[in-house]
């Protein structure tokens, strides 16, 4: 029995040693940054409805723009968010590529109000457009952790010796997002969803 307890305690020691416990404590740390990657995402689409629904009282003329932003949402919740997902490269790439696609068709409809200043003005979409901004300041935030957490945990994985430990229990070297610009990762986030810039003061008279 004592020989079992030394041996077990060895191979604590040796796993430790090996990094482990490190690859351990970075998968669910991957797997925490990535539940809230999806829950700002999710908060986002559950505010999409109501803010179409009011700019259509306003604009209901915006056929196109209004019907883009329905399928673009709708898009995002076809994907199937299965625990593999952020171990699948190609599905992560498709998740993401249908998020962008609803950013744009976000910004494109913040665009047209500006020639609706009943909408403008009005509280319900204020209100709607504060939320949004702020979710998306939050998605960004997510996202660069998330990005943050997986370049961390990527390093363990292809380091000696932990790489032999992630071969032996089979932790691979997990897909990121891609980011247009790897600069505005360690930026603060800015939300611009197309608001038209004040006019320029008229020029004083000669």
């Amino acid at each position: 029995m004592r020989a079992f307890k030394i041996a077990l305690f060895g191979a604590a020691l040796l796993l430790s040693g090996c990094g482990y416990n490190t690859l351990q404590q970075q998968d669910e740390g991957v797997k925490s940054a990535w539940s809230e990657v999806l829950n700002q995402y999710q908060r986002r689409a559950d505010l999409v409805p109501n803010l179409v629904a009011t700019v259509k009282g306003f604009a209901a003329q915006e056929q196109t723009v209004l019907i883009g932003v329905t399928e673009a949402r709708a898009k995002t919740g076809s994907i199937q968010l299965t625990p593999e997902l952020i171990n699948d490269e190609a599905a992560l790439r498709k998740f993401q590529q249908a998020q962008g696609e609803l950013t744009q068709a976000l910004k494109s409809l913040f665009a047209v109000t500006e020639n609706y200043p009943e909408l403008k003005s009005d509280k319900n979409f204020l209100e709607l457009q504060a939320q949004l901004e702020g979710t998306e300041n939050r998605i960004t935030v997510a996202r660069n952790r998330y990005i943050e957490t997986v370049q961390a945990y990527n390093t363990t994985v292809r380091s000696f010796p932990t790489n032999l430990t992630a071969m032996l229990f089979k932790h691979a070297v997990k897909p990121n997002f891609t980011v247009e610009n790897e600069a505005a990762v360690a930026r603060p986030p800015t939300v611009d969803f197309g608001t038209a810039a004040p006019a320029p003061a008229p020029a004083p008279a000669q």
